[in-house]
């Protein structure tokens, strides 16, 4: 299925209805045909593939499942133990395994992130600005090793590579940021800006996007409810529990400015898709996917508007 003809394209992924990386309950009782379902429902034109192995790794069946949406399939988030040397093996191979299924559905990007170390999860949103906390210089110049062996195994399925600094991770901060692509300077790895996960992290998502403006090629769209991260921090709850509380919020009902955001994106003529999502914990986060998903697209629709321009769902829907 093509791109839509649009100046914003919105999509969704299943991590907003509590699919997480690691097989638990959320995948024994949602369907993927239910999730894909909604997605479609809440009037979304695309998704991403979600961990590995949730939907159908059959490229034939998975493909005729989107079809039958009307859904394109976009990407896939892939968070890897970045400066773990043991780790280099597998990360290729499961990056070969991710790859060849996303180019069998004409997925044309990888989403490359840290993954979550316990540590890290318990200093969610409060990393030490002395760097304390962070990785070793060491450390750093194994990620930019690490990140060069990615880049080559997802070309070898024609995917561009992208980077998600992500909460409960060792690239959280600004700071970590900054010394992230530092490192991975002799690759063309872009960035994935998550609008939620800078917030948490202590930046601003703007600033980032400015600051990155040359390699901004991926965003993910989420929103942080200032009154649960403000509990969040005083209570020292690690970052399950502060998914769990709602720290992420519908799109548009928190703290994030997003018609300054996208008035920026539309100067700067950003024309990719954006990835609409809400960090849940199922059973346990109070939020309706398929509700909180369409008010939040909705929200997004009315912003895009004010600014004059139109998104293919406002069109075709």
């Amino acid at each position: 299925m093509s791109q839509p003809d649009s100046h914003f394209h919105f999509a969704s992924a299943p991590v907003s209805w509590g699919i997480g990386d690691i097989p638990d309950a959320a995948w024994q009782a949602l369907p993927y045909e239910r999730v894909l379902d909604e997605i479609a429902a809440a009037g979304y034109s695309g998704t991403e593939l979600g961990p590995y192995g949730y939907f159908p790794t059959d490229a034939g069946v998975l493909s005729r499942a989107l079809a039958a949406r009307r859904l394109t399939m976009l990407s896939s988030f892939v968070p890897v133990p970045l400066s773990n040397p043991q780790a280099a093996d597998s990360v290729v191979q499961h990056i070969r395994k991710v790859g060849s299924l996303l180019a069998a559905l004409g997925a044309h990007v990888l989403v490359l992130a840290d993954a979550q170390s316990p540590a890290r999860v318990r200093l969610a949103g409060r990393v030490p600005v002395d760097g304390s906390q962070s990785l070793r210089s060491e450390q750093w110049r194994q990620v930019g090793r690490m990140v060069a062996e990615v880049e080559r195994a997802a070309a070898e399925f024609g995917l561009g590579l992208v980077f998600h600094p992500h909460v409960a991770t060792y690239v959280e901060t600004p700071a970590e940021v900054e010394r992230f692509f530092e490192a991975v300077s002799a690759t063309r790895t872009g960035l994935c800006l998550d609008t939620g996960h800078c917030v948490y992290g202590g930046g601003d998502p703007l600033d980032e996007a400015r600051k990155y403006r040359p390699l901004l090629r991926y965003i993910h769209i989420k929103d942080i409810d200032a009154p649960t991260l403000g509990k969040v921090r005083r209570q020292v709850l690690d970052f399950g529990q502060a998914v769990a509380a709602g720290v992420f919020s519908q799109v548009g009902r928190g703290c994030i400015g997003f018609a300054e955001f996208f008035r920026w994106l539309q100067a700067e003529d950003y024309s990719g898709w954006l990835i609409v999502e809400q960090d849940v914990k199922y059973g346990e986060t109070a939020v309706a996917p398929l509700e909180s998903m369409r008010l939040s697209l909705d929200y997004l629709k009315s912003v895009v508007a004010s600014l004059g321009t139109s998104t293919s769902q406002a069109a075709s829907r």
